[in-house]
């Protein structure tokens, strides 16, 4: 990879990848590491947190916390969250949370009921995305909280609410599974003594970050009782478990994965595997399918090189995966299509336009719709300058296409840091023969 002299480029270029194997070490899930962190501060006493994701998304959350009053000590090797048993010590915050989702949409329910005043904001995609089904369903409940801008939206202005009222509460969840992880996770605070009934109305998006929820809420005490689309969550205070170690990034993992598949391999990926609680492990199995040789331990998947050909995948268990088997499908004989995956549009940016742009430039012929999109394969790769809209999952997944024969030239490649600070370091030491 080129670079300018101690700073990032502006432009990051791929040369043709030839050969790729080795292990590479995931760092920690984003998903896992901000939901442990806000659980960590609402629980009793101290936790210990290991494998913590050091990224952008991350930082915004251990800021936005400490502003609220939780003691944090973040190290290299661990970081120790001191619980406020609940109640955030800080009673006004103006918090700045990036283009985190997965702080925004948490912090929003956990704030509530904090008999406070906070205002929360973002970068301007931050103000693009959507979080009126969440803040209904907190409103039904008898929480004050109100948009500054456009409705539905960010910036949000959260006033003092007494106790939430009701037993009961309905929340769409067919945008963004985060408004029901989000609900459900505040949700032990503010359950009547009979518990909280919490019913999803219509579809549930990436149901597998849902279960992922319930898990990390089980191992901080709280078990949910779920039937279908209705949970009862109890009333009660978290109760740290000491000590919690956070997965290896099966998302993350996804790129190499498929670096494996398409360069040859064996690529391992370790601290993630078929024990893993995220859903995007599943994207192994569709590699698999498209005919990647992949082998799978408790925490490590491999993959190697097969015959390609292109699937039908409903992805709307994996989004953020499917975003790398659009690429994969460049190598894969046939029309790959990949349906479920409408979510894309109210991420980081529209990803369904995005992805559709971008592998135009590489010379694919694509066709999409509102929650779907095709690729035809194998595709003649010609050298092309990718931008990548601040969106850290673009500039990953579009690195790959190097593997191609052709120089892939990555704008704005620090947007990586949102997940993946070290992501094209590791992708130079695993390539062989000629990567950037």
């Amino acid at each position: 990879m080129n670079s300018e002299s101690g700073r990032p480029p502006p432009v990051l270029t791929v040369a043709p990848i030839a050969h790729a194997e080795g292990p590479v070490r995931m760092p920690g899930s984003k998903s896992i590491s901000n939901r442990v962190l806000l659980l960590a501060a609402l629980a009793r006493d101290r936790t210990e947190l290991t494998g913590l994701l050091d990224a952008d998304d991350t930082r915004v959350m251990i800021e936005a916390l400490r502003t609220l009053g939780v003691q944090i000590e973040a190290g290299r090797e661990r970081t120790v969250v001191s619980g406020c048993g609940g109640r955030f010590p800080q009673r006004r915050a103006d918090l700045f949370l990036g283009n985190a989702g997965t702080a925004m949409r948490p912090l929003t329910a956990a704030l509530a009921f904090a008999a406070g005043a906070y205002r929360l904001d973002g970068v301007p995609r931050m103000r693009e995305r959507p979080i009126g089904d969440l803040v209904d369903a907190l409103n039904a409940l008898g929480a004050r909280i109100r948009y500054e801008g456009q409705a539905g939206f960010p910036p949000l202005r959260i006033e003092p609410a007494g106790a939430a009222s009701g037993e009961r509460v309905a929340i769409r969840a067919s945008v963004s599974s985060q408004f029901l992880s989000a609900l459900l996770m505040a949700a032990p605070l503010i359950a009547p003594k009979q518990g909280l009934r919490v019913e999803v109305e219509g579809n549930l998006i990436s149901a597998p970050y849902v279960q992922m929820t319930l898990a990390l809420m089980e191992r901080f005490g709280v078990a949910v009782a779920r039937e279908g689309a209705r949970f009862l969550v109890p009333s009660y205070v978290y109760r740290s478990p000491g000590v919690f170690a956070v997965e290896g990034d099966a998302s993350s993992a996804s790129y190499f994965l498929a670096l494996g598949a398409l360069a040859g391999g064996p690529v391992r990926v370790e601290g993630v595997g078929a024990g893993s609680i995220q859903g995007d492990v599943a994207f192994a199995r569709l590699l698999q399918d498209m005919g990647a040789r992949i082998e799978m331990g408790p925490d490590w998947i491999e993959a190697r090189a097969g015959e390609l050909t292109a699937v039908t995948a409903d992805c709307t268990a994996i989004p953020d995966a499917a975003m790398t088997a659009a690429i994969v499908a460049l190598f894969a004989r046939g029309t790959t299509r990949l349906a479920g995956i409408g979510s894309w549009r109210v991420k980081e940016t529209d990803r369904i336009a995005a992805i559709g742009t971008e592998l135009r430039k590489l010379g694919a012929t694509v066709r999409s719709g509102q929650d779907w999109i095709e690729v035809d394969g194998p595709c003649r790769l010609q050298e092309a300058w990718i931008d990548t809209y601040d969106d850290h999952r673009i500039a990953m997944c579009f690195a790959l296409a190097a593997a191609g024969g052709v120089p892939v030239h990555v704008r704005d490649p620090q947007c990586v840091a949102k997940t993946f600070p070290a992501y094209f370091d590791e992708l130079y030491r695993l390539c062989r023969g000629g990567a950037a």
